[in-house]
């Protein structure tokens, strides 16, 4: 008789959990999991929104369990016991490189948790019961980093995976918003197999999950708009990277601790260490406040990347801005986030009459109504914003022309010692 075990969940009741998952879910590296927030200082605004990076691993791994045997029930695709558990277990360990505290610290300038998945899958306890299950790191790998090849890849990393699946409807129900719910039933029986116009056989959607799709989409962008992105959760990221980045940068923490901390072992780490004050903001929630706030739709439509992708440069920036404010450096922060894939789509669809087309790009707007307008969404989600600790007056219009600089230009200001604010 095969072992397993159920697990109570509150966002998909039974989680069944077979014998791949039993043998690695007690090993460290998962079980540190437990206590990485899924949504950093989103409790800060939603005080619901303390769930882990552990909940969702099990929730994604229960929602790959489902597509695998749905998939398979329908005849689309066969898959092979071995192939079946590798899938199952990318799908657990999709989150096993995460950072404390989110995306923050990928945003201060730290290799990304894909990156860093290696390293854990790696580690003694966990490489062990991986070789025991002949599903190695090696063969994981892949599947985490998005670059597999193979049919079911697409369920671990891809336009419509179970990460998304399972992190939407779990944020909105665990914020108490509205905004996230999906229909998931729909979406994955609606999963199917078809070829790509490359002729590589590839996760697909049936065009009877178009609507849920449309629905999926939408979510994301009322989450991104609403949650991921309220002006309190962003200034307290922003608060937060400036502190660990002055740790890193004063060898009081070491980068690849950092890597495998946890939330509340990482603060108090910060706060016995900390010389800006800010771990003791954050801890208390004496947040900066908004000195400017304005929607990028009032912005130029392309705007330079450089806020939110050169953090070394923005933190010159902020030190500079705060100077010319008759501020400290460090009293001021600037933040401008971009997910400019957001509502991208790259997948292949199967119409009714069995012919494959493929929804990306412009081709997805002769389906679905959203990507029609999919620019100005994103546009009308993201903000720019200057956050203080003090009480100063922010001039719009040169913050405005400061941001829409190219990069090049800014770094040479900067070097220059020349006036940011004109």
């Amino acid at each position: 008789m095969t072992r397993f075990e159920v697990v109570r969940d509150p966002l998909w009741n039974n989680i069944r959990l077979d014998p791949e998952a039993l043998a690695v879910v007690d090993t460290a590296a998962v079980q540190r999991l437990r206590y990485v927030r899924q949504l950093g200082h989103a409790f800060l605004v939603y005080p619901g929104a303390t769930h882990s990076r552990f909940e969702h691993a099990l929730g994604a791994y229960h929602l790959a369990r489902r597509l695998l045997a749905q998939v398979e029930d329908a005849g689309d695709a066969r898959v092979e016991p071995a192939d079946r558990v590798r899938l199952k277990l990318a799908a657990l360990l999709h989150d096993i490189g995460h950072y404390p505290f989110s995306h923050a610290l990928e945003e201060a300038g730290l290799p990304h948790h894909e990156v860093l998945a290696g390293r854990q899958l790696a580690s003694d306890g966990l490489a062990q019961r991986l070789a025991e299950l002949d599903a190695p790191a090696e063969q994981l790998l892949p599947l985490i980093q998005g670059t597999a090849r193979e049919p079911l890849a697409g369920l671990v990393s891809g336009s419509l995976d179970v990460d998304k699946l399972d992190y939407l409807s779990r944020d909105a129900w665990m914020c108490g918003v509205p905004y996230g719910v999906i229909d998931v039933d729909r979406l994955l029986t609606s999963l199917t197999v078809a070829s790509d116009p490359d002729g590589r056989r590839t996760l697909a959607l049936h065009e009877k999950g178009l609507a849920a799709l449309e629905s999926l989409l939408f979510a994301k962008y009322q989450m991104y708009r609403n949650v991921y992105w309220h002006h309190a959760v962003r200034s307290a990221t922003a608060m937060f990277k400036r502190l660990v980045r002055r740790a890193i940068a004063t060898a009081q923490l070491e980068p690849a601790a950092v890597a495998v901390a946890t939330d509340d072992g990482l603060i108090h780490d910060l706060m016995q260490r900390d010389t800006t004050g800010l771990a003791r903001r954050l801890r208390e929630r004496r947040l900066a406040k908004r000195a400017l706030d304005l929607p990028a739709t009032e912005l130029p439509a392309a705007t330079p990347g450089w806020p939110g992708e050169d953090p070394d440069l923005l933190e010159q920036v902020e030190d500079r801005l705060a100077l010319e404010l008759h501020l400290e450096p460090g009293e001021l922060f600037l933040d401008f986030p971009a997910k400019a894939d957001m509502l991208a789509l790259e997948l292949p669809l199967v119409k009714r009459d069995g012919t494959v087309t493929h929804l990306a790009g412009a081709a997805a707007a002769a389906h679905l109504g959203l990507p029609r307008v999919a620019a100005e969404l994103y546009r009308s989600a993201r903000r720019l914003r200057v956050f203080v600790l003090r009480d100063v007056a922010v001039p719009a219009h040169a913050i405005v022309d400061l941001v829409m600089a190219p990069r090049e230009e800014v770094a040479a200001r900067v070097a220059a010692d020349r006036a940011l604010v004109r």
